[in-house]
């Protein structure tokens, strides 16, 4: 590296020291400048809308919930896939050596995707009541 070259570097280095001494700093200064002392519980709940909060504070969901969004993602994905091929469909017929090839690669895609939700029909992925 010349010497010319060194000084380009020295905003990347004050940067990164900035970055270091500053998460450091501000937990410094909030334990020296911070309010000591006695807090009341009801000082230390949460503020929701002016209601005590019951319950835990965090819910747990059940693992239906997650089987239903993963399944939403893979049919919104299809979509994505599918959408892009029916607007140049119709110019690739142009081509008759790649005709069968084009709708045979999108009919294997489509199958393959209806055995996935054959399989998750039959799993009881969409029984919204257990």
């Amino acid at each position: 590296m010349n010497e010319s070259e060194l000084p380009q570097y020295l905003a990347v280095l004050v940067l990164l020291g900035l970055a270091i001494v500053a998460p450091f700093g501000m937990i410094l200064f909030s334990m020296l400048l911070g309010q000591r002392g006695s807090r009341s519980k009801i000082k230390d709940t949460a503020y929701e809308c002016g209601m005590l909060p019951v319950g835990p504070g965090n819910a747990r969901f059940s693992v239906k919930f997650y089987l239903v969004a993963m399944l939403f993602i893979l049919f919104d994905i299809e979509v994505v896939f599918m959408y892009p091929w029916a607007v140049v469909y119709k110019t690739l017929l142009a081509d008759p050596a790649t005709r069968n090839l084009i709708f045979g690669s999108m009919v294997s895609f489509l199958g393959i995707l209806f055995v996935g939700y054959i399989y998750a029909l039959k799993k009881g992925a969409f029984d919204w009541k257990s």
